[in-house]
């Protein structure tokens, strides 16, 4: 396989499978039809298909009831989802220091609109939470808990298990859209109440399909209403799973696309020494400032890095223009987590790691480091 220098998959993962295009191809040039509209056999194979994938999500994250996992465009559809509705009527909720702005635009929005409140969950230096602290933080008005399970910044992997134990009764939103595909995700045994996820990163799915779980849907109002093909005679929205959160036509081609990447998910090309040495390996280079965990049992395949005192996107220019690197500079929409991490207001320089990428791969990226930094 030819050298692959694209390092942004923590914003999108590319290549692809081969099969996720002629899934959604076969679908929108010879399979067509609707998801559970019709009753003729071309749409029977769609709504078949729609429902396998939702059983191979629930399978891939320890879901028991596929029922629960709820489609939609995105994981930020899905976190809004939630916490427009758990404060409709104000709250107050904890966060990591790691959280996107998936989840802070919403959060500030409602506390302009409704009086809703967040706070920051006690951290170590990395942002990792710290569980033990976690219990002096509830008070009576708490009523959400977000979590971030990998950063997009550093690759931070949060103790969701220990996060959920110590937070008691207070429900636990996860933003599973780094870690879902390439950490283990198990929502029945660590009593998770909502995930949200997306399909177009570690799942290697398109984009524009995703979607949440949800532990106990009661009480959750839908985000959009509309027609769902069933109890269509009545005005207001069926009081079961999936189809109360699943208003409008879905986007059935990336269903189909998705589909196709959980069947076929290859094998990567790097073992878990290979990345550990790649990132020893850049924090060796003088003037580096390498973004990771403080231990390398919590690290997941994100992590970034900057010269300090320069603006990170020349090193990406140059990476790009003399190595043809792909890479993400900036805030990456995560400005709380570069506030945490002391490299806020510039960001910067995000390597985002694949399945396909080999041991060659990191040896290439980290020489071109070396150049470029000698220039």
């Amino acid at each position: 396989m030819e050298r692959i220098t694209y390092f942004d998959n923590a914003a999108t993962s590319f290549p692809k499978p081969a099969s996720v295009a002629a899934a959604m191809a076969r679908y929108l040039n010879e399979v067509g039809g609707p998801y559970g509209r019709s009753a003729y056999p071309r749409a029977v194979e769609v709504s078949r298909t729609v429902e396998k994938t939702r059983d191979l999500l629930a399978e891939r994250m320890g879901a028991g009831d596929a029922a629960k996992v709820v489609f939609a465009p995105n994981a930020t559809h899905a976190v809004n989802l939630v916490v427009q509705s758990v404060l409709a009527r104000g709250g107050r909720v904890l966060i990591s220091p790691l959280e996107h702005n998936a989840v802070t635009r919403p959060l500030a929005a409602l506390a302009a609109r409704c009086g809703a409140s967040f706070d920051l969950l006690p951290h170590f230096g990395d942002g990792r939470v710290d569980p033990s602290r976690i219990e002096g933080m509830l008070t009576s008005d708490t009523v959400l808990a977000v979590i971030n399970h990998q950063s997009n910044v550093n690759g931070v992997i949060q103790p969701l298990a220990q996060i959920r134990q110590r937070l008691g009764k207070v429900p636990l939103l996860v933003d599973a859209s780094q870690s879902f595909g390439s950490i283990p995700v198990r929502v029945d045994d660590w009593d998770i109440d909502y995930l949200a996820f997306t399909g177009h990163k570690a799942l290697l799915g398109p984009p524009g399909i995703g979607g949440l779980y949800l532990r106990n849907p009661a009480g959750l109002e839908p985000l959009v209403y509309g027609g769902t093909g069933s109890a269509s005679e009545s005005f207001d929205m069926p009081d079961f799973v999936p189809d109360r959160f699943e208003a409008g036509t879905p986007n059935i081609a990336g269903i189909y696309g998705l589909h196709a990447a959980l069947q076929e998910t290859p094998d990567c090309r790097h073992s878990r020494e290979d990345f550990c040495q790649f990132i020893e390996n850049l924090q060796r280079i003088p003037g580096l400032k390498v973004l990771c965990a403080d231990r390398f049992e919590n690290q997941g395949d994100v992590l970034s890095m900057l010269q300090p005192g320069r603006d990170p996107a020349d090193l990406g220019r140059m990476l790009f223009d003399k190595f043809g690197i792909e890479t993400r500079i900036g805030l990456h929409c995560a400005p709380l987590a570069h506030q945490t991490l002391g490299t806020a207001p510039c960001g910067s320089l995000r390597i985002g790691v694949s399945r396909y990428h080999s041991a060659d791969d990191f040896s290439f990226f980290t020489d071109a480091v070396k150049e470029c930094l000698r220039i």
